[in-house]
């Protein structure tokens, strides 16, 4: 990129993080997500290092936060409130290790390492140990004074207990830094009794708790669960606070909520914390999106000083963005085991959810020309359920002009077949059963852990046996021989064996999963569970008609119809005639009883205990119905993080029975049950 290119890039990136900013600092409303608007800031920061005379005072890196809501009274901090700059791997940490040495050679390096909580950060002033002032970051200079509302906080000592700590901060002035949260549990439970009374729901605990603090009636704050949880401690004489891990002692002692922090020595120890907390941060109650890296000696730290608006002695280490922002490079179709063709578009490489992603689906024509996505655009990506990359929108104020519209082809890329579409269809379909994408796709499906986890049959194991012609379908899997893969460069005696003895192991697999395997259009594997427990076997739905079908819960007339359509189809009725020719046998669903017999089970959102699948092989094994959506005969909603409110809304007014997780574990017996 040419100079002239990056003052315009540096240009359009102001102009949107400005806006991003504004909208979620000020207006308490986010048009991205935080992760996101990193990812333009950090581009920002980068493009400004490679061109420093292209830096301007009002750039979005010079600069903390939006400026304070006019409904408040204007306080100026008497001592900055600075933002951090942002490191996103172990290698960014070694590059500030090395500026700080750079700076103080004969310095003796540990660190104060501590949860990066995602909330409103604010600024307490105590005078003899007694609160007096309340005021919020703001711009980071000029806060706003919600002392009348921070006093309603159970959480915020009006007086500062006193220890042999503690005491010399209760003469004189204290300031006390934290940010204010709202607990997952408590956001949760305020967007269920919103949905059950038909309100709209809150957007996330995070702007909830900003706008419930600005709330200038603070009955309004008292009737929220917010929570003050502290991170810094300030008085006018630096000595009397030396260490960081001396702040959060005293601070402890004040009587604040405190995380738990932790002193390291060296850079090993903090990615060895890093990746603890990196698993296990969705166990606390708050949400969080880093840690926070300082020096720990608090002269050194002030030594350091500051650089921009951000001090050099601490950084956030952001974890894996959940979203990011990266550039099409190009725009393909994609044929699936059922012959969609999928547009999918090709990346610039970017780290999403601590995986790099190359590749995002863009579902079907329809969708491309809804998000208007082109070749070259700057795009928003994220996982769709932390698994499948995916386009969330377009930046199209980035767009410089020399963006390529995408034209679905009109022929299938990989058999030439002219690609058909329904017109109550979105998806352009290759009709070819023989199509070898679609051959390809359908085994790897059939094998994969889902279905049938036929161990050792990868996906380039599948195209290595494709194109030894020694399968043409799943079926001829059951017909290989150790001999025949010893003739490929891919097998060798051990492996050949493991995987002639995996597939040997699924002749006789569950119905269930043998359904799911055959890849019918419209049967996840949810529904392939409710079609073997009313069937029972194999031949029964074979047999079914589509009214038949129609009983089973979740079953429309679209997908009854795909089911029996697929039954119907020669090349199919050929296949399951192979399957029994050699030896395979789906298991006949065997019906009994147990503490759940006949009772219907919904999960809504993320347990921590059970993964989905376990939840339900775990209500099927005592008698339960695990079910995909709430019906009339559903007896149970199980509640866990971020749950869908509609399936909440839907079982209150049916008068299904909601429990939460743990209620949940009790009618199991327990978790091991």
């Amino acid at each position: 990129m040419n100079k002239a290119q990056a003052t315009d890039r540096i240009a359009k990136l102001r102009d949107l993080i400005n806006q991003y900013r504004y909208e979620y600092h000020v207006k308490n409303h986010s048009i991205m997500s935080e992760s996101a608007a990193d990812g333009l800031k950090h581009e920002l920061s980068e493009l400004e290092a490679h061109y420093p005379d292209l830096i301007t005072p009002d750039s979005p890196t010079q600069r903390v936060a939006g400026e304070p809501l006019p409904q408040f009274v204007s306080v100026p901090h008497i001592r900055p409130m600075l933002s951090l700059n942002d490191v996103f791997d172990q290698a960014e940490i070694e590059a500030w290790q090395k500026r700080i040495q750079k700076l103080e050679p004969n310095a003796k390096l540990e660190y104060f390492v501590d949860i990066k909580m995602d909330g409103l950060a604010c600024a307490l002033t105590y005078q003899d140990g007694v609160l007096v002032q309340g005021l919020t970051r703001g711009n980071g200079t000029v806060g706003e004074d919600i002392t009348t509302n921070i006093r309603t906080l159970e959480s915020v000592p009006l007086r500062l207990n006193k220890t042999k700590l503690t005491e010399p901060f209760l003469h004189g002035r204290t300031e006390v830094r934290g940010e204010i949260v709202m607990y997952k549990k408590d956001f949760a439970a305020l967007n269920k009794a919103r949905a059950a009374k038909g309100l709209p729901l809150f957007a996330n605990p995070r702007n909830l708790a900003a706008g419930t603090v600005r709330q200038l009636d603070p009955k309004l704050v008292v009737a929220r669960p917010l929570h003050f949880r502290v991170w810094d401690l300030q008085r006018d004489n630096l000595a009397e606070v030396p260490t960081n891990r001396f702040a959060y002692d005293a601070l402890r002692e004040m009587g604040f909520l405190v995380n738990d922090a932790e002193v390291k020595q060296n850079l090993k120890e903090i990615e060895k914390f890093a990746k603890k907390w990196e698993e296990k941060r969705k166990t606390l109650p708050f949400n969080n999106d880093g840690l926070v890296i300082k020096v720990n000696d608090r002269r050194l730290y002030d030594r350091l000083g500051v650089v921009g608006k951000a001090p050099r002695g601490a950084v956030a280490l952001k974890y894996a963005a959940e979203q990011a922002t990266t550039k099409v490079k190009d725009i393909f179709i994609s044929i699936g085991r059922t012959g969609a063709a999928t547009p999918v578009a090709v990346l610039e490489p970017v780290v999403v959810a601590g995986t790099t992603v190359q590749m995002a689906t863009l579902h079907n024509e329809g969708e491309v020309q809804r998000k208007d996505v082109r070749i070259g655009d700057t795009i928003i990506v994220h996982k769709a359920g932390d698994i499948i990359p995916e386009v969330v929108e377009v930046l199209k104020s980035l767009r410089s002009g020399r963006e390529k519209p995408f034209k679905m082809p009109t022929n299938c890329p990989e058999c030439n077949t002219k690609l058909v579409k329904a017109d109550t269809d979105a998806v352009w379909r290759c009709p070819n059963n023989h199509c070898p994408a679609r051959v390809h796709n359908q085994i790897g499906h059939y094998a994969s852990k889902a279905a049938l986890d036929i161990e050792g049959l990868g996906e380039k194991n599948v195209l290595a046996l494709l194109d030894a012609k020694l399968i043409r379908d799943t079926a001829d899997l059951y017909a290989l021989t150790k001999d025949q893969l010893l003739t490929l460069d891919r097998f060798a005696e051990i492996s050949a064996s493991k995987l002639i003895k995996s597939i040997a192991e699924k002749k006789n697999p569950s119905l269930s999963h043998f359904i799911y395997g055959l890849g019918i259009r419209h049967v996840g594997a949810q529904t392939a569970v409710d079609l073997a427990s009313s069937f029972e076997t194999l031949d029964n739905l074979r047999q079914a008609t589509i009214d038949d079908l129609q009983k089973v819960e979740g079953v429309g007339v679209v997908v009854a119809e795909s089911i029996v359509a697929w039954f119907a189809d020669d090349q199919h009725q050929q296949l399951l005639s192979k399957f029994a020719n050699l030896g395979v046998t789906p298991q006949k669903v065997v019906r009994t009883g147990g503490a759940l017999a006949g009772k219907g089970f919904v999960v809504t959102g993320t347990l921590s205990s059970l993964e989905r699948e376990e939840a339900g092989d775990k209500i099927r094994a005592l008698g339960g119905l695990f079910q995909s959506s709430v019906g009339k005969n559903t007896a149970y909603l199980v509640v866990g993080e971020n749950p869908g409110q509609s399936k909440i809304t839907k079982a209150e007014k049916l008068g299904t029975k909601v429990i939460d997780e743990a209620e949940f574990i009790k009618l199991i017996g327990g978790k091991n049950a």
